[in-house]
């Protein structure tokens, strides 16, 4: 009898150590699969704005719902990178039609606009096919992501100008003084000999 409660002792020793090591790889594992998750997409945070050209977009709400939503796609799961395409595609439709900032009215601007709206179109077009692949999936994203860098970096190319211009900018409005500059007359040999006659006469007197 005095045996059995060291037995029971042990037996339950055991069965703690077993469950608190299932535990430990549980937990293990579940980090693991944090750290390497094949259906999240990853990309690089690209090119943002200058302090002068974020200033002049500020009231450009339609850019900023834009810059907003699409911070998500720098670190974002296929799934749910298919999931907000098409409200994506819609603030960029908005953000098309709506360019506010009069420098930014330009075909390079516009251009490159466009074609981040048929990118995310595109996005949008691939959460209706059943057979699409997480890699096409990833590599849309980032096309996208890389476009939306490449307007802001144009963005900031045109602040960027105009700030280098208005620095080297010379004040013209007061007249410069050019000095003038006389020729003297030709000289004249019947003037010479007017005045020897002159003075001839002169000393004669």
């Amino acid at each position: 009898m005095k045996y059995i409660y060291p037995c029971l002792l042990i037996i339950l020793l055991l069965n703690f150590s077993c469950n608190r090591n299932k535990e430990t790889a549980a937990v293990s594992e579940k980090s693991d699969s944090l750290k390497f998750d094949a259906n999240r997409i990853e990309n690089k945070i690209g090119e943002t704005l200058s302090p002068e050209a974020k200033a002049a977009l500020d009231n450009w709400k339609e850019y900023q719902d834009v810059d907003e939503f699409l911070l998500k796609y720098y670190s974002i799961t296929t799934l749910e990178a298919l999931a907000d395409a098409k409200q994506l595609s819609e603030l960029v439709k908005l953000m098309k039609d709506s360019i506010r900032v009069e420098k930014l009215q330009k075909p390079n601007i516009i251009a490159r606009i466009n074609v981040l709206h048929n990118e995310t179109l595109r996005l949008a077009d691939m959460a209706t096919i059943p057979s699409i692949s997480k890699e096409e999936v990833k590599e849309e994203v980032g096309n996208i992501v890389s476009i939306y860098s490449a307007i802001n970096s144009k963005i900031n190319t045109i602040y960027q100008a105009e700030s280098l211009q208005n620095a080297l900018e010379v004040d013209t409005e007061e007249p410069v003084e050019i000095q003038k500059t006389t020729t003297p007359p030709p000289y004249r040999r019947d003037m010479e000999r007017t005045r020897l006659i002159k003075k001839n006469n002169k000393d004669r007197q």
